[in-house]
């Protein structure tokens, strides 16, 4: 392998068979010869170092949107808005926007739904009970399609506030929202995406309608109160933000989950641990973010000229820092590919950082340290159907999380 050319950004992703089954032999290696690594046909430089994707994210003077970078960066520019649901003005998602639109919009949206995540603790524990109760008496079943892909749907669902009688139909919308985030769709996979974020578009916009006139107990209800207040949100801009939370939430929560009991029944040292303190519960959380990322990467571009570990880049030049490649960097982390859930080490930056900081970041660690428990403690034999069996992880690129992870019971 040191014959070879260092990896590009198609490497990268877990199209790569090679990288999907271990992404840790090509990052350990770009991090310890080619720590800021210029991909020309991507156009973008590669960090991978823990020091320097940390310096970048908290910059807030670097931009986000694609439309900062220049002409060659063209991973960073293939972000941009195509239009498919412009009547939700999808260029103004937090995701990609710089300030001062970033923080008229975050801020609002991010303190209605602080809020509702600090009281909805004994919710989310209900809905997780619900969905181990419906499991049980089965000897066996899917850990990610009966267990870990549903609790993240329905908390973000009853968050909102979406009528019980529609979530079967919100779930399949969710299901083919989560399409866009795979630039490499299929055109039927792209005609599903686009009726699903159209059907969630309207439906929401009619959930707006009626918590003006009736409001409820839901964050839907909170966002059209702050725009009664005064908050410079447009509807369209409401409904693409939440469309966001929705979408993004989901895929990362759902894989936090599912990656947090994989690695615990696969270091069964670290589950008895657990199960002997559970007081370890949020320090297993963050070492599952850190060792097992369910984000590869997220983008900045250079708004002046800066040099980074020694290698210039320009203004308009775009950057593609490794979340997963600085999360195992051993200038940081002591044995950095062990999973310890005991560990002290720094923080991982497993959801980014700075401004444009993970939003549903405190809804995901909550339902995540609620759910890993109530697993455990509903089956406490629980263990993998087949031990030796290779994961099979999902082929989404710049996301890691498992297709499937059959368990038995008992």
């Amino acid at each position: 392998m040191a014959d070879q050319p260092l990896p590009n950004m198609i490497d990268l992703t877990p199209i790569n068979p090679d990288f999907n089954d271990n992404p840790h032999r090509f990052l350990d290696r770009l991090r310890s010869t080619c720590p800021v690594h210029r991909d020309e046909m991507a156009g973008t430089f590669i960090l991978t170092r823990y020091g320097d994707v940390r310096s970048v994210l908290s910059d807030t003077r670097m931009w986000r949107h694609p439309s900062n970078a220049e002409p060659a960066a063209t991973m960073s520019r293939r972000e941009m808005v195509d239009g498919i649901h412009a009547e939700d003005e999808a260029d103004k998602s937090i995701l990609f926007l710089d300030d001062p639109d970033h923080a008229r919009i975050r801020t609002p949206l991010a303190k209605a739904l602080y809020r509702r995540v600090s009281r909805s603790r004994a919710q989310i524990q209900q809905l997780i009970d619900e969905k181990l109760d419906a499991l049980h008496g089965r000897a066996a079943f899917d850990a990610m399609d009966d267990f870990a892909l549903l609790v993240p749907i329905d908390v973000i669902a009853r968050i909102l506030g979406v009528d019980n009688s529609r979530l079967s139909e919100f779930r399949a919308w969710s299901e083919g929202a989560i399409l866009s985030l795979n630039p490499f769709r299929t055109p039927e996979e792209t005609e599903r995406m686009i009726a699903s974020v159209n059907a969630i578009s309207a439906y929401f916009r009619q959930l707006m309608a009626e918590r003006r006139v009736a409001a409820q107990d839901d964050l839907i209800s909170d966002m059209v109160q702050l725009q009664a207040d005064g908050a410079p949100l447009s509807d369209g801009e409401l409904s693409n933000n939440l469309q966001g939370l929705l979408i993004g939430g989901n895929l990362t929560t759902t894989d936090l989950i599912g990656n947090a009991v994989w690695l615990l029944l696969t270091h069964p040292d670290q589950l008895a641990q657990l199960k002997a303190d559970p007081s370890l519960i949020n320090n297993a959380v963050e070492e599952v973010l850190r060792f097992e990322s369910p984000v590869d990467v997220t983008a900045r571009i250079a708004s002046r000229e800066l040099e980074v570990n020694g290698c210039p880049i320009h203004t308009t030049q775009a950057m593609t820092l490794s979340l997963r490649g600085a999360n195992r960097d051993p200038e940081i982390f002591a044995e950095p590919h062990r999973f310890d859930i005991t560990r002290k080490d720094a923080p991982h930056v497993a959801f980014g950082g700075g401004a444009h900081l993970c939003i549903g970041s405190p809804l995901a660690r909550l339902e995540a340290q609620l759910a890993i428990p109530s697993l455990f403690a509903h089956f406490p034999g629980l263990r993998l159907a087949n031990p030796e069996a290779k994961p099979q992880w999902r082929t989404l690129p710049f996301f890691r999380g498992l297709k499937t992870l059959p368990v038995v019971t008992g």
